[in-house]
């Protein structure tokens, strides 16, 4: 079936077109979940440069203690302090399909309490 999307896909498209529209040249922080990790990104769309990324696969994580979403707030609070190293401070929160809650919110005020403004 040409043209056939998820509805996981579709609730993603329909998330980053709505942030296409308030971006204003700032990046897009990108969330990917699964059932056991949770991965991030801070993505300059205009370039397609990936400026900072961090995971919950990463050595110093991986032995880490905790639930999984203690481990999701330790990878947004990772993943600003690299960014903000880089000089963003302002990015748009993509949530990539998946609803605000758990996991993804823990990342999300992680990465607000360590700096990142959306």
């Amino acid at each position: 079936m040409a043209g056939y999307l998820s509805i996981k896909a579709k609730r993603a498209q329909r998330t980053r077109t709505r942030l296409r529209a308030v971006a204003n040249g700032r990046p897009r922080l990108s969330v990917h979940r699964s059932l056991k990790n949770i991965s991030v990104q801070v993505i300059d769309d205009v370039t397609g440069v990936t400026l900072a990324a961090a995971s919950s696969l990463e050595a110093d994580l991986v032995k880490a203690e905790g639930t999984k979403s203690d481990l999701a707030a330790a990878v947004g609070k990772l993943v600003a302090e690299r960014a903000i190293a880089k000089g963003v401070s302002k990015v748009v929160f993509d949530r990539g399909g998946y609803l605000f809650h758990g996991r993804v919110k823990a990342l999300a005020d992680a990465a607000r309490g360590a700096g990142l403004e959306f």
